[in-house]
C-alpha cells in the first residue's frame, strides 16, 4: 500500500466519513449510554464486510484480517460524548443537551473510514488489524472496561495506537503530533469529600458543628500540599470543583459535600497526594467538630507511550504526510516548543498502555485564525472536518505499516 494512493482514497471518501461525522453529532450520546451510537457504529462496520461484537457494557470490536497470519495492531476509537449544551454555529447542531465537545464523534468517524480503507487493502495486510469503538472515555471508565472485557486477547494485540483531534492548534489543519516516548497524559483521580457537622439556626452556631466552616478550611489547606509538600519537577494539580451546601440562609446545614480532581504524572506524586489529601480533609474536619470521609469514585493511570513505537510511526508519518505536516514531539522542542510532550488532559487509553506497546497522536483540527479558537470541552467548540479523511488515513497506515515492518 503506497502512501500517497492511500491518502488519495482516504480523500475520495471523504464525504462519507463527513456524513458520520454529522450523524454522531447531531445524536451525541454520553458515558456507556451508548445505544444508538454503538447500533450506528456496528451497522455501519457491517456495511463494510465486517463482523463487529460487544465487548464490555458499550464497546464495539472488529477485525480486518490480512490473508496473511501475523501481529495484532488495535487502533481505538472514543465514542462518548459530554453533558454540554452546544452553543457552536453549525448545521448538524446537537438539540439534546449533550456534545461531542470533545471530538469522539471525529475519531469514532476517522476509525469507520479507516475501517473502510484497511477492508479494500485487506489482501495485503501482514497481519490483523483490530478496531475498538470505545464508550466513557470523559468518564475515565470506558477502556478499563474494555480490557475487562477482553478487548486485547482473541486474538491478542501487540501494538496500540489512537489519536486524538486538538482543536486551536497553531498546526495546519491535519498535521500530527507524535508523542514521545515515555508518560505524556498523567493520572486521573476523581475524589468526593463528605462532611458531616450538626445544623442548627444561624443565630446560635454554637448549638451545632458547622461543616461550611470546616470545608473553607480543607479547601485551603489542599492547597498546600501542590504548593508546599512536592517537589518543583513533580508535576500535579488538584482541583475542587464542586461544592454544595444548604439550602437557606439562616440555617446551618447538618452536610456538605466536595468534589474534585488529581492529575499527576507520576505514580508515587499520586499516591503521595492521595494520602494527604485524606490526612487533611479528615484532620481539618475533627478540628472543627465534624467528620469528613474521602472516597477516589474514578480515575486512571498514567498513559506511557512505547519508544520503538513512537519512532516507527514517526517514520510513518512522514511518508504519508511529508516533513510539512508530521513532526515527533522531540524535532517541536528543538524548534522551541519547549515541553511539548505532555497534556494536563488525563486519557483513559492509559489502561491499554499498561498492558500493550502503545502510542497516542494528536491530529491538528483548525487553527485559532481559522475560527477554531474554542478549546476542547467549550460549548462553542468547532472542529475543521478537513481533518477527517486524514485521520483515516493515519490510522490505516499506521496499521498497515507496523504490520508490515513486524511480520
Amino acid at each position: 500500500m503506497k502512501a500517497e494512493d492511500l491518502m488519495r482514497e482516504a480523500q475520495e471518501y471523504s464525504d462519507k466519513i463527513t456524513e458520520y461525522r454529522r450523524t454522531l453529532h447531531k445524536n451525541a450520546e454520553t458515558g456507556f449510554d451508548l445505544k444508538n451510537t454503538v447500533a450506528f457504529v456496528k451497522e455501519e462496520l457491517e456495511k463494510i464486510g465486517l463482523e463487529p461484537r460487544d465487548c464490555g457494557k458499550s464497546g464495539v470490536v472488529a477485525l480486518i484480517e490480512g490473508k496473511k497470519t501475523g501481529k495484532v495492531f488495535l487502533l481505538r476509537a472514543d465514542m462518548d460524548a459530554l453533558p454540554v449544551k452546544e452553543e457552536a454555529d453549525v448545521d448538524f447542531k446537537s438539540e439534546n443537551g449533550k456534545m461531542h465537545a470533545c471530538g469522539h464523534d471525529t475519531h469514532t468517524s476517522m476509525l469507520l473510514g479507516a475501517a473502510a480503507l484497511l477492508k479494500a487493502h485487506q489482501e495485503e495486510l501482514e497481519g490483523t488489524v483490530k478496531l475498538m469503538f470505545q464508550p466513557a472515555e470523559e468518564l475515565l471508565e470506558g477502556a478499563k472496561d474494555m480490557v475487562e472485557g477482553g478487548v486485547l486477547e482473541n486474538p491478542h494485540v501487540d501494538a496500540a495506537l489512537m489519536i486524538h483531534i486538538m482543536a486551536g492548534m497553531p498546526f495546519d489543519t491535519g498535521t500530527v503530533i507524535v508523542s514521545a516516548p515515555g508518560v505524556s497524559a498523567p493520572a486521573a483521580d476523581y475524589f468526593q469529600i463528605e462532611i458531616q457537622g450538626k445544623g442548627c439556626h444561624g443565630s446560635m452556631p454554637n448549638t451545632g458543628a458547622d461543616p461550611i466552616t470546616a470545608a473553607a478550611h480543607i479547601l485551603v489547606g489542599l492547597q498546600s500540599i501542590q504548593a508546599r509538600e512536592i517537589g518543583m519537577n513533580d508535576r500535579a494539580a488538584l482541583t475542587v470543583g464542586k461544592i454544595q451546601a444548604g439550602s437557606a440562609a439562616n440555617v446551618i446545614p447538618d452536610t456538605v459535600t466536595m468534589a474534585g480532581t488529581l492529575r499527576a504524572f507520576h505514580e508515587e506524586t499520586r499516591e503521595f497526594i492521595k494520602k494527604r489529601l485524606v490526612e487533611i480533609s479528615t484532620g481539618t474536619a475533627k478540628t472543627f467538630r465534624t467528620k469528613a470521609e474521602v472516597t477516589f469514585t474514578s480515575g486512571c493511570p498514567t498513559l506511557v507511550n512505547d519508544k520503538d513505537l513512537s519512532v516507527s510511526v514517526s517514520g510513518y508519518m512522514k511518508e504519508l504526510l511529508g516533513d510539512t505536516k508530521a513532526f515527533s514531539v522531540a524535532e517541536l522542542n528543538e524548534r522551541g516548543g519547549g515541553s511539548a510532550s505532555k497534556t494536563s488532559g488525563s486519557e483513559d487509553f492509559a489502561y491499554v498502555s499498561h498492558r500493550v506497546p502503545s502510542l497516542m497522536l494528536a491530529l491538528a483540527g483548525g487553527k485559532p485564525e481559522d475560527g477554531y479558537s474554542y478549546p476542547q470541552h467549550h460549548p462553542m467548540v468547532k472542529f475543521d472536518e478537513n481533518a477527517l479523511p486524514v485521520g483515516s488515513a493515519v490510522y490505516a497506515y499506521a496499521a498497515f505499516r507496523w504490520l508490515e515492518e513486524h511480520k
